[in-house]
């Protein structure tokens, strides 16, 4: 089977100068895999527009409505990290389509990709780190309400912990959390007595547990990362029982990744890829994929990375 991708890389933020987050990545990432024949640009779709209603499968009425209208207050946009403007909200809603469609795609292919999503750090009511909704918790949402699946698990290999995706599932036994992330890097722990839903003043960069947490020191490398992989994955699947595997496939474990803190080559992480996906075709598992986040210093090494992924992607559903 062809490997589908979505990309809504012509829908871009306009950022002050001088912001940290790699918008231009995404239209770089498009225009390689294109250019190098892993995905045609006849498999190359633009994203739908998710809806409000699929929306509200996970995020709060009055959530929506002000980003939609831009009635976000001010402490709001500090904390998700973008200022508010209508292509925000497009973009926002266009990853969260492409997600849904990759997911929706994976059932019938056995591998799809969002070449955007796995906003990871977007709560039902609030967004943060960058994240306004989380496209991985609507996808899971909108499937299970037409029941195509009633049972998901989420690997978030993404540098930072998945603690929004944590949040909404929280408690939730059709879905299996699993995040493999930075002990010192961000979301930072927060004291017991801070709701990790609250929407208090300043609740930034709270971590929520979820299914299954591994946090890494500093410096983390290919050698130990790899094992503490192979050792978690048989036994999530296995817990998990899933219908369906999202994957973020972040980036910002690469050793070149200004906000990282770990070691891992382009090699490392091809193999990290390909595990996941071996385990899942094991089993018989779809897996939609997401790239997630990724911060180098040379944003062509982020690139690099999303690009690899591709290809192993491409790999397994050409096999």
């Amino acid at each position: 089977m062809p490997l589908h991708a979505w990309s809504s890389a012509r829908y871009v933020i306009p950022l002050p100068e001088g912001h940290r987050f790699p918008i231009a990545k995404y239209a770089l990432l498009r225009d390689r895999v294109i250019a190098a024949d892993l995905i045609p640009a006849e498999r190359m779709h633009e994203p739908a527009r998710a809806s409000v209603d699929v929306l509200r499968l996970v995020h709060t009425e009055r959530y929506v409505a002000n980003v939609v209208n831009g009635t976000l207050a001010d402490d709001e946009q500090r904390r998700i990290g973008f200022p508010w403007s209508p292509h925000l909200v497009e973009r926002s809603f266009r990853a969260v389509g492409g997600t849904c469609e990759a997911a929706d795609a994976a059932l019938r292919d056995g591998v799809a990709i969002n070449l955007a999503g796995g906003t990871h750090h977007a709560f039902a009511d609030h967004g943060e780190g960058f994240c306004v909704f989380n496209d991985v918790a609507v996808a899971v949402r909108s499937l299970q309400r037409a029941r195509r699946i009633a049972r998901a698990a989420i690997i978030d290999l993404d540098v930072h912990q998945g603690n929004g995706t944590h949040a909404i599932f929280a408690g939730d036994s059709t879905v299996y959390t699993f995040s493999m992330h930075g002990a010192h890097n961000y979301p930072f722990r927060a004291p017991p007595e801070i709701d990790p839903h609250a929407t208090g003043p300043n609740p930034y960069g709270v971590r929520v547990a979820g299914t299954l947490d591994i946090e890494l020191p500093d410096g983390t490398d290919d050698a130990a990362y790899l094992a503490l992989l192979a050792d978690a994955l048989p036994r999530v699947l296995s817990a998990a029982a899933p219908d369906l595997v999202i994957y973020l496939a972040g980036a910002d474990p690469h050793e070149g990744d200004r906000l990282g803190r770990m070691c891992l080559t382009f090699a490392g992480l091809e193999r990290r890829d390909a595990m996941v996906l071996e385990a899942c075709r094991e089993i018989g598992v779809p897996v939609a994929i997401t790239i997630a986040g990724g911060y180098g210093r040379e944003i062509e090494d982020t690139v690099q990375v999303h690009v690899n992924t591709v290809r192993v992607a491409r790999a397994f559903v050409t096999a």
